[in-house]
């Protein structure tokens, strides 16, 4: 690893996400009036879902978040919602980021939006940023440093977070089964699978809740800041908006569906969102043993939270998708997000098909 790698940084707004950077600053400084000066604004291009700004003022470095344009599922994007959870967790865990103001006032800027204070360091995206280069034994430990949080967070008492109304209780696993499978539905354009098959033997494998516990819900690498001089430090953990109480494996299962290893077919690869690739990364396997071993959990099947995890990330890019297929949003990276639906699909299919031959070929027991 080199000695000064570049700090995770925004770029240029993207045409028709522009920000009212006059009419921001304004209601922010009537809130926080030790900021001076009128901010210098980028946007971050990681994130695929809400718009998030970079507010770089001479005295504080903010982050701003809101909702995209032509919003499908407005409980994904609740603006609300996410700053609270964010304020009531960082207490007891403190990876969140800082938060400093909520505005519900659409006439500010067309939407609700909260501000934050940005958190420095390294996000492991796609690419590494220049002068960021990971060597195996860094990677392993980066690694296992962020399944480490994932079960920290898992630990946390919702009770003492304040966050205990924040679920629905035991059934969790049911219930995403039903949104997602509604939510696919709504969002399917004519060029997508329906997915029949993959949804059926998902009702028909659902398992009870493991457990009920704090979420993330999009736990991920390129969700986490970690330190640019120890890279396996997390200092932050973003993205809260889909945090909840549910059970803990569906939020492996998440994670697990972004996780693409080196080994993969090259269409996993070309939609890689993370470094999972690089040399000592961990692989999907190593990512539930080491999760299984931090939460105290016994070893089991995770095919159905592996399949669950893909079906959502679909249901996610097609919810993109539609903004896109209807003249909601011009980003061309867009573009070609149904085709995703199709190889997703084809995952599901393939890991049912593993598991079945695998029960198949098992032992018979002794009697």
């Amino acid at each position: 690893m080199t000695s000064s790698p570049s700090i995770d940084a925004a770029g240029g707004v993207r045409p028709g996400e522009a920000l009212d950077v006059t009419s921001v600053n304004t209601w922010l400084k009537k809130r926080v009036p030790r900021l001076t000066g009128t901010p210098r604004v980028t946007q971050y291009s990681g994130g695929a879902s809400n718009w998030t700004y970079r507010l770089e003022y001479e005295n504080d470095d903010l982050v701003l978040r809101r909702p995209p344009a032509g919003t499908k599922a407005k409980s994904a994007h609740d603006m609300g919602r996410e700053f609270q959870v964010q304020k009531a967790l960082r207490p007891v865990y403190p990876f969140v980021p800082e938060m400093i103001a909520f505005c519900d006032e659409e006439d500010v800027i067309g939407s609700p939006f909260y501000v934050m204070r940005r958190v420095p360091g390294v996000i492991p995206r796609a690419r590494m940023p220049e002068g960021f280069e990971l060597d195996p034994q860094t990677a392993r430990k980066m690694c296992e440093s962020v399944i480490d949080r994932l079960a920290e967070l898992h630990r946390v008492d919702p009770k003492a977070a304040g966050l205990e109304a924040l679920g629905k209780g035991t059934g969790y696993a049911r219930r995403q089964i039903e949104g997602w499978t509604d939510r696919y539905g709504k969002a399917r354009t004519w060029n997508v699978p329906r997915f029949r098959q993959v949804i059926a033997w998902l009702k028909a494998n659902t398992p009870d809740d493991v457990a009920t516990c704090v979420i993330h819900n999009d736990f991920r690498l390129d969700n986490v800041v970690v330190d640019p001089s120890d890279p396996a430090r997390v200092v932050g953990i973003l993205d809260w908006e889909m945090a909840t109480l549910g059970d803990p494996l569906m939020d492996l299962g998440n994670s697990l569906a972004y996780w693409v290893q080196a080994d993969d077919d090259f269409l996993a690869r070309a939609t890689r969102r993370q470094p999972t690739h690089l040399p000592g990364m961990l692989t999907r396997r190593e990512v539930v043993a080491r999760y299984f071993e931090k939460a105290g959990l016994a070893p089991r099947d995770t095919t159905f939270y592996e399949v669950y995890g893909l079906f959502r990330l679909a249901a996610i890019a097609q919810q993109i998708y539609y903004r896109y297929h209807h003249g909601q949003t011009r980003n061309p990276a867009f573009k070609r997000f149904w085709c995703m639906a199709h190889y997703l699909q084809w995952r599901c299919k393939r890991l049912i098909r593993e598991s079945r031959a695998e029960r198949n070929a098992a032992p018979a027991p002794w009697p």
